[in-house]
């Protein structure tokens, strides 16, 4: 009897064996993608999906990866890909295998005009050490805050973790975290008045929304916690609304879960629900060399029903 894909309680998916070997397979054998504009195009998913669907259990997996994400009882996912890593490396065939599987759950695209579909994270010791390519605690934030359309979900993909053993990643579950608030910080998030980060070079997300209500009072399948810790040292902010911010951001800490990505290890996170960031990564980088240091790649997923909403 075959071995069944499983997803653990701390939001992991294992593959089965028999699926692992699969996925190597077709790994090593699925074309270069297509892009159109700022998506993967459809041409492609249609090639990749028409592969994927050769392979025994991963309508399993599809599933499974579906039902993670969604939901109040949902919204981040693992899929632990380390074995198919250690056989195919993260290279072309890797990145096209991922894509595919991401496929699955919606449309991957870049908004960063400047760079490709799968953006890279290094770790850069002369960057602000809490900015996601440098080496300090990266603070709960969701991607493309002041977007009128940010993406659905953000995903992360592991090619290296901190070989000092530190870097774990963090995540809380943003809904949850506000309806832990006092009323009256509730109402004050619910204001037009909060405000992070510059808008140039993007495709596919809207336009500049500043300010942004942090509350946008849309259901968590069409709308937002428009939350990003920076915004309480960058918005100008009145003490009465950075008082109900940080009451949120405490919430969110209490709330978080962490683990450490190994390498093959895939995150995909729903920005209507989860927040992310990273714990501050071990001492003595600069004794580490380049190429070692902790990498990801992000790539970004569109919904397929994903509608512009209208700002306020």
């Amino acid at each position: 009897m075959p071995e069944n894909a499983h997803a653990e309680l701390d939001g992991f998916i294992d593959l089965p064996s028999e699926l692992e070997g699969r996925l190597i397979k077709i790994g090593s054998a699925l074309p270069a993608w297509n892009v159109k504009g700022a998506f993967l195009a459809d041409s492609t998913i249609e090639q990749y999906r028409a592969v994927l669907d050769s392979a025994p259990l991963f309508g399993e997996i599809r599933g499974l990866l579906l039902s993670a994400l969604s939901g109040k009882a949902g919204g981040y996912v693992v899929l632990r890909l380390r074995n198919i890593a250690q056989a195919l490396g993260i290279g072309d065939e890797f990145l096209r295998l991922a894509t595919a599987i991401l496929a699955e759950v919606a449309t991957p695209f870049q908004p960063f005009q400047q760079w490709p579909l799968w953006k890279e994270i290094g770790t850069d010791l002369r960057a602000h050490p809490g900015m996601s390519t440098g080496t300090g605690y990266n603070a709960f934030h969701m991607d493309l805050v002041n977007a009128t359309r940010p993406p659905d979900f953000t995903t992360l993909l592991c090619v290296r973790p901190d070989p000092l053993g530190a870097g774990a990643s963090i995540l809380s579950d943003a809904r949850e975290a506000v309806s832990r608030l006092t009323p009256s910080s509730h109402a004050l998030l619910a204001d037009v008045a909060y405000s992070y980060g510059g808008f140039f070079d993007l495709s596919d997300v809207g336009e500049e929304y500043k300010p942004f209500p942090v509350l946008d009072g849309e259901s968590e399948i069409s709308g937002f916690v428009r939350f990003t810790a920076k915004m309480l040292v960058e918005s100008g902010l009145d003490e009465a609304h950075a008082h109900a911010a940080r009451e949120l951001a405490d919430q969110m800490v209490a709330g978080q879960v962490a683990f450490t990505l190994q390498r093959g290890d895939l995150l995909i996170v729903n920005q209507h629900r989860w927040v992310h960031g990273r714990e501050a990564l071990a001492g003595g980088q600069r004794d580490v060399q380049p190429e070692r240091r902790r990498l990801l790649l992000q790539l970004f997923l569109r919904s397929r029903d994903s509608a512009e909403p209208v700002a306020q």
